[in-house]
């Protein structure tokens, strides 16, 4: 079972339907929407301050969501898929973006709807990251533009894909 730790008065909440993995750990001031799914060694540390993930999400193995101390949150829309092994501190990601594995992105970064963050990539602080665009490299610039369209298509395949396998590790 994943470790849920209350900490500072603040207990995570869950939403309907997630696949929590065994050796998850979810802290804090953490909301998590229905339909989600928190894999192997993921890190949700909302100790510091809030952590608010939509519906749909897949947050991949390895991943770590942190914030500063009374200066940023993580906000995390709707069918966003985090990679494996990727840092996102105290930036808001919006629905149906991609976070590559490996990528960064830090405090105050914002990635717009449908945008897609390449694997390794590092989002430096404040960096507005536009709607349907592909940012790459360190630090991450733009290196293509993708039609919402597609960006929401290619997301959505792989939000599903992340609920399906979730699927296979329900008793």
């Amino acid at each position: 079972m994943a470790l849920i730790k209350s900490v500072r008065g603040f207990t995570p909440k869950i939403g309907k339907d997630c696949f929590l993995a065994d050796n998850a750990t979810i802290v804090g001031d953490t909301t998590i929407g229905d339909g989600c799914s928190i894999w192997f060694n993921a890190v949700l540390r909302g100790d510091v301050n809030t952590i608010t993930i939509g519906n749909h999400v897949n947050i991949q193995d390895g991943a770590v969501l942190h914030t500063l101390y009374q200066k940023s949150v993580v906000e995390i829309g709707d069918y966003v898929s985090v990679g494996h092994n990727v840092t996102i501190h105290g930036a808001k990601i919006c629905d149906y973006a991609l976070i590559g594995m490996g990528a960064t992105v830090l405090d105050g970064a914002v990635v717009g709807e449908g945008a897609i963050v390449a694997a390794n990539a590092l989002v430096l602080s404040n960096t507005q990251i536009p709607a349907g665009t592909i940012w790459a490299g360190v630090p991450a610039k733009q290196v293509k533009e993708v039609s919402p369209e597609q960006a929401k298509e290619i997301n959505q395949k792989i939000a599903h894909n992340y609920a399906m396998y979730a699927s296979w590790y329900k008793e």
